[in-house]
């Protein structure tokens, strides 16, 4: 009686307290439309103009980044929309409908993944917002250092978390009226900042191989679409049973890619224009942004900026404290969404005050779990190509019902997959994240790459080192390998009462 006191309660302070438990008929309510706004909020960061500067980091032409930009970009995010179509068919986070392609149990294995993965991109967010401020309060003269910085990660943090607790309505509304504040100073940024774009280095920017290009493709995939993707039915679970899915992956799509085309694409143009720009990106991407602006806007531009951030790692908090109960954790959703945020804030402390680089390991980071993920939205696309027919509600939670408890020859996909793919990816960053110095072990046997250990900088030579081949391969095998093997499990599932 006490619990559903609780409950109520936290409902009144309009607190989401729904946690991985089948949405209510009652309360799928949202249109394909509505997953517009938390898409867009989340991805109309100025933290997209500064990724640019890692996509032109493959040395290839203002040219070649532009079109990798546009595909990767709205190829990725189409993908979510892809496994967004499976929260309107469950109404049930994306985790604990990954239990119809890998059992009940056996769900776990990509589930920590996830989560892992979740928590990663929440930190970084909120890392960029703590960077941010510094550097800009220490431009206006207020004092950028340790304080600031102290000041920066607690409020920051408690932004992500409140919110994140909250949960789903209260998010929704929230990122619908970021979109507007965000949006409008954004594009005062590069309204501002057009003027120092020399189109003439921009054009004078020399081409890249076929093995850089593929690896900047990939980069962007990753970063972007395929970054959010274990998280995309999160937010499309309030949908209508009957919502078109064609609608949820136009919405989820154009949603989510629309800011960061345009965002990267101008990005391509002010990085490849100054040398200063681009490499300072590294260290404090959104700080060196600021550098080119004049004084009097710099407090909205980090009010943009911040918010952005805040807006992105809320969705990640959101879906990673989901993920947490759908490993098994019997916590309330608002306690769970409280712990990630705990954990968010001490990465945040550490990266701030202890980590020398922000982008090495980023970078590390991005590549190596993108393998898994890629694998596991490979198999959970065919998964969903396969099915006719609206999830099993109750044999979600049911280890003895027609998913079962393990699903070998998903699990079995993943983990090789992630194998293969493991050997064909690099840390492109030996020197600054050594500990991941152990990938690309296929490269040298299959002629694409050679190691070289130089007391100056350790890097990869060849033509396909950096292309980063192994998430491609990973999500493309483990798409085929499940949309063949397991036709006749899924047609079994379907076909029991």
């Amino acid at each position: 009686m006490t619990d559903v006191r609780t409950a109520e309660a936290a409902q009144r302070l309009g607190v989401e307290t729904t946690g991985i438990e089948i949405i209510d008929e009652a309360e799928r309510t949202a249109a394909p439309r509505d997953l517009f706004w938390p898409w867009f909020a989340a991805n109309v960061s100025v933290f997209g103009i500064s990724y640019a500067a890692f996509v032109l980091g493959f040395g290839i032409s203002f040219w070649q980044a532009v079109v990798v930009t546009v595909i990767g970009i709205v190829v990725s995010f189409a993908l979510c929309g892809v496994i967004a179509i499976a929260g309107k068919r469950g109404s049930a986070p994306t985790m604990v409908l990954s239990r119809a392609a890998f059992g009940v149990k056996g769900q776990k294995v990509p589930g920590v993944v996830s989560w892992l993965v979740s928590i990663g991109w929440e930190t970084a967010l909120a890392i960029l917002a703590v960077l941010a401020t510094s550097t800009i309060f220490e431009r206006l003269g207020w004092g950028g250092g340790t304080a600031t910085k102290i000041v920066a990660s607690v409020v920051v943090a408690a932004l992500i978390v409140a919110a994140a607790v909250a949960g789903y309505h209260v998010i929704m509304r929230m990122q619908s009226v970021l979109t507007w504040v965000t949006g409008a100073i954004t594009l005062l940024y590069i309204a501002m900042t057009v003027g120092d774009v020399d189109w003439s280095a921009v054009s004078a920017m020399p081409a890249g191989g076929i093995g850089a290009t593929i690896g900047a493709f990939v980069m962007v995939m990753t970063g972007f679409g395929l970054g959010w993707i274990n998280i995309a039915a999160d937010w499309s679970r309030y949908q209508h049973r009957d919502a078109s899915g064609a609608a949820i992956v136009g919405w989820n799509t154009f949603g989510g890619a629309l800011a960061p085309v345009l965002l990267v694409t101008f990005g391509l143009a002010l990085a490849g224009s100054d040398p200063a720009v681009l490499e300072g990106i590294g260290a404090d991407p959104i700080g060196t942004l600021a550098t080119l602006l004049p004084t009097w806007v710099l407090v909205p531009f980090l009010l943009a900026a911040v918010l952005s951030l805040v807006s992105g790692a809320v969705l990640g908090i959101y879906s990673s404290g989901l993920t947490l109960l759908s490993l098994g954790v019997r916590i309330p959703r608002p306690l769970a969404a409280l712990v990630d945020g705990i954990i968010l804030t001490l990465g945040t402390f550490f990266v701030v005050f202890v980590a020398e680089d922000f982008l090495g390991p980023f970078q590390s980071f991005l590549i190596t779990l993108g393998v898994p993920l890629a694998s596991w939205a490979g198999i959970m696309i065919a998964d969903i190509a396969l099915r006719r027919r609206d999830y099993d509600d109750d044999a979600l939670f049911d280890s003895t019902g027609r998913y079962g408890a393990f699903d070998w020859v998903s699990i079995g996909t993943m983990v090789a997959t992630s194998v293969l793919g493991w050997g064909l990816v690099v840390n492109s960053y030996a020197d600054d994240a050594a500990w991941n110095n152990w990938q690309g072990f296929l490269l040298d046997p299959l002629g694409l790459g050679t190691f070289i250990d130089d007391p100056a900088g350790s890097y990869w030579e060849g033509t396909f080192a950096y292309a980063n081949l192994g998430v491609l391969l990973a999500f493309l095998l483990s798409f085929v390998l499940t949309y063949v093997a397991r036709r006749g499990t899924v047609q079994r599932q379907e076909s029991r009462a």
